[in-house]
């Protein structure tokens, strides 16, 4: 039997290997996760999550012997939880880096004229590598494919060794401009000479070392909770299912725009090569008020058209006051009948977003927490 002690502190485990895979900005602690799966549902339930994120809660559920569904909007996350459930077979996925690797050289000229940022960011080899997995990864639609690129994603960048990049955050890509300065300003113009074939074969060794995991029948949807969720519905009512666990976190209003954070994965993805137009793609929903209220509303909502009649709904949100009056008030109105419980989790060491420059007077999260038994 599988200890929860063991999967959230080490590595000895396949389950413990595969959880913390893929650094999310915001992301929910493993630990956390766990504690409220394993004291909110049973073994058979249904946990849903609407902004899964990079899935931890929906990894928690199935390792722990629920059927978890979860809903990210975010190629990056949704790639992450996809593979995580369910790693595709090592020695493909490395035969799979091999052939990547050997169509680098096709991509010289293509490297050699990609802006400042990436050559300052990536050794040329590295660069090469990276355009041909960008080119020839079906990750969409192959599960060997969607299994190295999610790999590459986790390595794209992060601290000089641990990643295939130059000096950068693990968990968000700073902009252009920001860290061709910063580089420029520190001496390191120039990125680590490393052997992309050699690195990443030393990252899916040491994945796999383990095994992979073993988890209940859970997936995870890429796409809008606002679409996805009445289709949901419709199959959860043909099949007489309901969910006793609603389990999640709503990105915080004003706060983090995910897919401008993520924009450097976007691109190996097949996005655009600066992060502006994300910027103007995705924040309306979560910058806006107004908009942010509708979503959580119809999001929500929703949700409560398939739980089952004794469930429990946990939220974990902001304490600044409009996201947290606005998410109550809408739970409020579409769990009339739960009893409530508020916790305060207020930060004790600076958090992700206080360390990349959000300078918000109140700082904290809220967990809302509505029980019916």
């Amino acid at each position: 039997m599988i200890k929860t002690v063991d999967i959230v502190k080490g590595f000895k485990t396949p389950e413990s290997r595969w959880a913390r895979f893929g650094p999310y900005y915001a992301m929910f602690p493993l630990d956390f996760a766990f504690e409220v799966v394993e004291k909110y549902s049973k073994k058979g339930d249904f946990i849903i999550d609407p902004f899964a994120g990079r899935c931890s809660s929906i990894y928690a559920g199935g390792v722990l012997g629920r059927q978890s569904l979860g809903i990210e909007i975010n190629h990056v996350g949704w790639l992450y939880g996809s593979v995580k459930l369910r790693p595709a077979d090592k020695e493909l996925v490395i035969k799979r880096l091999e052939d990547i690797y050997s169509r680098r050289n096709y991509y010289k000229r293509a490297s050699e004229l990609m802006p400042i940022f990436y050559t300052m960011c990536y050794f040329n080899e590295v660069l090469k590598f990276l355009l041909a997995a960008r080119k020839h990864l079906d990750w969409r639609n192959d599960h060997v494919d969607a299994t190295l690129m999610s790999i590459l994603l986790v390595y794209l960048h992060g601290k000089l060794g641990e990643g295939l990049s130059n000096q950068m955050r693990m968990t968000k890509a700073m902009g252009i401009k920001y860290s061709v300065n910063w580089w420029k300003k520190h001496n390191m113009i120039k990125p680590p000479r490393i052997n992309p074939l050699e690195f990443v074969l030393k990252k899916i060794e040491w994945r796999y070392e383990k095994g992979t995991p073993n988890v209940q029948e859970s997936h995870v949807i890429f796409g809008d909770s606002t679409i996805e969720l009445e289709q949901i519905a419709q199959k959860a009512q043909k099949a007489d299912i309901k969910f006793s666990l609603l389990f999640t976190s709503p990105p915080y209003c004003s706060v983090t725009d995910y897919h401008a954070d993520q924009w450097l994965r976007l691109w190996l993805l097949g996005g655009p090569e600066t992060p502006k137009s994300l910027q103007e793609q995705y924040k309306g929903r979560f910058m806006s008020e107004e908009a942010y209220y509708n979503l959580l509303d119809i999001v929500f909502g929703n949700c409560a058209d398939i739980m089952a009649e004794e469930s429990t709904i946990y939220v974990r949100t902001d304490v600044r006051e409009f996201t947290f009056n606005s998410t109550f008030e809408i739970l409020i109105k579409h769990f009339p009948d739960h009893t409530v419980k508020i916790v305060s989790k207020p930060f004790r060491n600076k958090t992700q977003t206080e360390i990349c420059g959000n300078r918000t007077e109140n700082s904290g999260e809220v967990d809302i927490i509505f029980t019916k038994k």
